[in-house]
């Protein structure tokens, strides 16, 4: 019995490592590819590990285009991601709130069901009548199309995350603040809000990734290159009709992954602790 758990083990450890490095190839490729001469990137794309080291690609990517630094994008795109996600998480919190612990008010099914449907409608569908409502507002150009609305709309996957933690938090403590004079709104920022820090920080780097890789929205409504943010400035190094620097599109992609990778990395505790426990029912 010993061996053939050891053997189980064995086999499964190697599945998981080989499926690691199927996932992390891509990666590893863009990585050592932005280390290559832009010129052998794809005459040696069979080669993983470069002959021949250069950062060449990291000081022409970073200098941007028309006087624009790269750090302008990378701060375009921090700028809205930050904000853009805590509307995000403010709203759904205060959403999955009311569906959790006011189960009793009218209309409360139909929305619910409305909700949910919202998360199985394509963004593409959307496109033509936002922009044409954005337009009409006068906020094509601006970064409030990409911000604004993820204040008051309701984001149906956080706000599921978010009510299924709250709903796993004893009823008690509630009735308790309630003894204590505490409002719907005194019970949420005191107790509720503090004890959905899991399920907060889980939504938030999620939204955060979603927004900061968000390419059609700034496509659609961001016209000038100085408010460009990441996702559409690594699009300005490749060039159809011209000469293409694929070595500092890769160079300035694997430094655009820095944030991301820095969030999870402090977060992950929290992360893997909100998704957990964000289906269990107290």
């Amino acid at each position: 019995m010993k061996t053939k758990r050891m053997t189980g083990a064995a086999i499964y450890h190697v599945l998981v490592f080989g499926f690691g490095l199927v996932m992390l190839y891509p990666l590893l490729w863009m990585f050592f590819s932005s280390l290559k001469d832009t010129t052998t990137i794809f005459t040696t794309a069979s080669q993983l590990i470069p002959t021949h080291i250069t950062f060449d690609n990291y000081k022409n990517g970073w200098k941007g285009f028309a006087g624009i630094t790269f750090g302008t994008f990378l701060s375009n795109s921090l700028f809205i991601s930050v904000v853009a996600t805590f509307g995000t998480l403010m709203s759904s919190a205060f959403v999955a709130y009311s569906f959790a612990r006011c189960k009793k008010f009218k209309g409360r099914g139909i929305l619910f069901a409305a909700m949910l449907a919202s998360m199985m409608l394509p963004g593409q569908i959307l496109m033509v009548p936002q922009y044409l409502w954005y337009k009409k507002l006068g906020w094509v150009g601006s970064y409030l199309p990409l911000i604004v609305p993820f204040f008051f709309a309701v984001q149906g996957y956080f706000v599921y995350l978010m009510m299924n933690f709250i709903e796993g938090i004893p009823n008690d403590l509630d009735e308790a603040a309630k003894i204590d004079g505490c409002s719907y709104y005194s019970i949420f920022f005191r107790i509720i809000l503090p004890l959905m820090k899991p399920a907060l920080v889980t939504g938030g780097i999620f939204s955060f990734m979603w927004r900061w890789d968000d390419f059609m929205s700034a496509l659609l409504y961001i016209n000038k290159a100085a408010k460009y943010p990441v996702s559409l400035a690594l699009k300005l190094f490749a060039d159809p009709g011209s000469t293409s620097d694929y070595g500092a599109m890769f160079a300035m992609a694997v430094v655009s992954l820095i944030p991301i990778l820095v969030i999870f990395f402090i977060f992950q505790k929290q992360l893997v602790e909100g998704i957990a426990t964000s289906g269990l029912k107290g």
